[in-house]
């Protein structure tokens, strides 16, 4: 998979990782970058800046996502690369957070991707090749010590695109799985006053991120780790899964402790 002269279509394309994919897909010569993102008035400022487009989307709105895909089709003639990235975190708790934040953060982090590829999938598949890349996090391989909602809607993402992988990848669509840890975004930066992220400390750039991305899909790897300790975290988990609950156990203390 080359960046040069293809087709990009982003989500989250305003800000953090999206917006570094963005800058990093113009700089590799793509041919056209479509930036998609709730926040439209940073969406255009991004696609200006490459030269691309902008398009207002809540990726939680499948007939949003349809009219999108629809439209860039329209005027593009195809969709090379999808960067299904949207996503939201927040919402510590499990147990107490309310239902209808539990939905939300679902809608977002996981049912977007399922409604992107229904969208997307028939003109790749009539084409025969197509590239869908699912922006997940370490946290869908491992887990979040404090914040269940944001764990189980990652760890479903994950499942998902291993899926879109399995039943697609034979005719003509390549899946790949983006599992960063912190990166240097709004989703992990603290308020004033409050105790730094925890992830923080081992937090790289969005600009790194995303030179990891097009590492990963040059070599089409399914999962693309931009932190590779965490291939070594999920073999610890995989070995003995009582000691690494044990190990989360600690963490969260800690981050709880810190509050």
């Amino acid at each position: 998979m080359k960046i040069a002269d293809k087709i990009i279509l982003v989500t989250g394309g305003a800000n953090g990782i999206g917006k570094a994919l963005c800058e990093r897909f113009h700089a590799d010569g793509a041919a056209k970058i479509i930036a998609a993102d709730t926040d439209f008035a940073n969406a255009e400022k991004v696609a200006e800046s490459v030269n691309g487009k902008a398009f207002k989307l809540n990726v939680a709105d499948e007939a949003n996502c349809k009219s999108v895909v629809e439209d860039i089709l329209s005027e593009f003639g195809r969709i090379d690369l999808v960067c299904s990235n949207a996503g939201i975190g927040g919402a510590d708790g499990g147990l107490d957070v309310s239902s209808d934040v539990w939905q939300t953060i679902y809608e977002v982090n996981v049912l977007s991707h399922l409604y992107l590829s229904r969208a997307v999938f028939p003109s790749m598949l009539e084409r025969g090749q197509g590239y869908f890349l699912i922006t997940a996090s370490a946290a869908g391989l491992l887990t979040h010590p404090t914040a269940a909602p944001y764990a189980v809607t990652k760890h479903a993402a994950v499942a998902f695109a291993e899926w879109l992988s399995i039943a697609y990848d034979e005719r003509g669509i390549k899946i790949s799985c983006l599992c960063p840890q912190g990166v240097k975004t709004n989703l992990i930066a603290s308020a004033d006053g409050e105790p730094e992220n925890f992830l923080m400390a081992e937090a790289i750039s969005a600009e790194t991120c995303a030179e990891a991305v097009v590492k990963g899909l040059e070599s089409e790897k399914f999962l693309i780790l931009p932190h590779p300790e965490v291939a070594q975290y999920i073999v610890n988990k995989a070995e003995n899964y009582d000691r690494w609950l044990h190990s989360l156990r600690k963490i969260r203390n800690t981050v709880l402790m810190a509050k």
